[in-house]
């Protein structure tokens, strides 16, 4: 019997080490709460993360026999650059991109060396214009919410800004009470539930409002052609089946017709019951093909995919499918997403994967990887997207959006205020856009949530969107990415 017991608990400990030793062996060697790994970070310097710029965003310095990870532009880049800390791991690029920034084996270049490898780092280059975190850091003045820049070309990211953020300099602090401080701090959520550590345009979702009509207005032209050009009857209001409510326009002002003159004024009655024509598959079905319920795939940790309910879900409830018509009811949208979806119409209906990476470094300066554009979906073909491209040009021209851009830019948008619901009845507002309209190089996204009632996204997302796209033009045409004779700060 104890003979048996002795032979049972040997070979639980031989299991247990070849469990150790073979399966979790990669796990536990990344881990930064494996010392080695740990003391690696200062032991070694780590490669740069520059702008593409060139504007360094990290660097390891010499700190006596040690290294040091800095973070010249603080706050202003951390949300998505994120640090690397001996006490709290590895965080947004720092992490995703931790195989090519820590010290590893460099290919031996003398015979000496392959006797005795040396170990170094890779920089990488990022396709982030710091230039656009600054213009969106003051457009922001310090408000909850987030901006993104695309290039709807290659999906390149040229800007991802949020509030609220974090100062990465304390969290990298060799003193334990310094970098403990700063993780309860950035981990604490706000009033608005918000933690400095999340990135607000990434991990955050919120009715997208008016601006999921682009969705509405793609899914008539890809499913129902002939939905675009009914005309939808004129009034303030209409009434929802299965219900006694009434769908008010917001201010209360008649509004209908076809979609071309509906889209700019943003008719929520007139939209709600396009969507109603369209039926619940078809809206359904077009909303995850432009990305909701599906991660983007960005080259960064925690992105959270939005939300477009179900089709069956609305089989006993289609007031709830007019008002996710119109990017109410329980559709939820990230910065991100929006961004995406402005991107489609402005690449012709290709929606390329977004992405932060635009090249990695080796030592001796020789490029390891380069970042190849790659196509995620493609929700419309050119000729559909081509059709919504005017569409979107009216609201700047005469619709909700009028008054905002400069007509040399030539910008396609999509404003949108959402209810959200609170005690306060607040607001998110909204807006995404493109530039220019003829041949875009450039799609913005703004939320800003939790506005006051008497803010509208054109008033509040949409001075941040215009800034952004002129700088965005600006850094492409080879300018200034500021201090135009404009409102944007100089």
């Amino acid at each position: 019997m104890l003979a048996t017991l002795l032979l049972l608990l040997l070979l639980i400990a031989a299991a247990q080490t070849a469990n150790i030793q073979f399966f979790r062996a990669p796990a536990l060697d990344a881990s930064p709460l494996n010392p080695r790994v740990s003391s690696s970070s200062t032991q070694f310097a780590r490669g740069e993360i520059l702008g593409a710029d060139g504007t360094i965003l990290a660097e390891s310095i010499p700190q006596g026999s040690t290294w040091q990870r800095v973070y010249p532009l603080g706050s202003l880049t951390s949300g998505v650059v994120g640090f690397s800390s001996t006490g709290y791991g590895n965080w947004a690029l720092e992490a995703q991109y931790n195989n090519y920034l820590s010290a590893h084996a460099q290919p031996a270049q003398s015979f000496a060396q392959v006797l005795a490898p040396t170990s170094a780092a890779d920089s990488i280059t990022l396709t982030l214009q710091p230039a656009l975190q600054k213009i969106a850091r003051t457009a922001m003045g310090g408000q909850d919410g987030a901006a993104v820049v695309l290039d709807p070309r290659s999906g390149a990211v040229l800007g991802m800004y949020s509030n609220p953020n974090f100062n990465p300099a304390p969290i990298v602090s060799t003193n334990y009470a310094t970098a403990s401080a700063a993780w309860k701090l950035i981990t604490t959520k706000n009033a608005h539930g918000f933690p400095p550590l999340g990135l607000v345009a990434t991990q955050q979702t919120f009715p997208p409002g008016s601006t999921f009509k682009v969705v509405t207005t793609a899914a008539a032209v890809v499913g129902r052609p002939d939905l675009v050009t009914k005309k939808y009857h004129i009034g303030a209001f209409t009434k929802l089946p299965q219900s006694n409510k009434l769908l008010y326009n917001s201010g209360g002002s008649p509004c209908g017709g076809t979609v071309a003159q509906m889209l700019p004024p943003s008719c929520d009655p007139g939209y709600a019951l396009l969507g109603l024509d369209e039926g619940a598959d078809l809206l359904s079905s077009t909303a995850n093909s432009f990305g909701f319920n599906a991660t983007p795939p960005l080259d960064l940790p925690g992105v959270a995919a939005s939300y477009f309910p179900d089709a069956a879900s609305f089989a006993q409830n289609l007031p709830g499918l007019a008002y996710s018509a119109i990017g109410q009811e329980n559709v939820r949208a990230s910065a991100l997403q929006d961004a995406l979806i402005a991107a489609a119409i402005a690449d012709g209906g290709s929606i390329m994967v977004p992405h932060l990476l635009s090249s990695v470094t080796a030592p001796d300066g020789s490029v390891v990887r380069r970042f190849l554009a790659t196509l995620w979906k493609q929700p419309l073909n050119p000729f559909q997207a081509g059709q919504i491209v005017p569409l979107m040009q009216n609201v700047v021209r005469y619709g909700t959006a009028s008054g905002i851009f400069l007509a040399i830019d030539d910008v396609a948008a999509k404003t949108g205020t959402a209810q959200t619901g609170n005690a306060k009845q607040n607001t998110d507002d909204w807006m995404i856009a493109f530039a220019p309209a003829t041949h875009p190089t450039v799609a913005v996204a703004v939320v800003m949530p939790f506005q006051d009632v008497s803010n509208f996204g054109a008033t509040v997302a949409g001075p941040i969107v215009k800034c952004l796209i002129e700088g965005a033009l600006a850094i492409q045409a080879g300018q200034r990415p500021t201090g135009t004779p404009t409102t944007c700060p100089g």
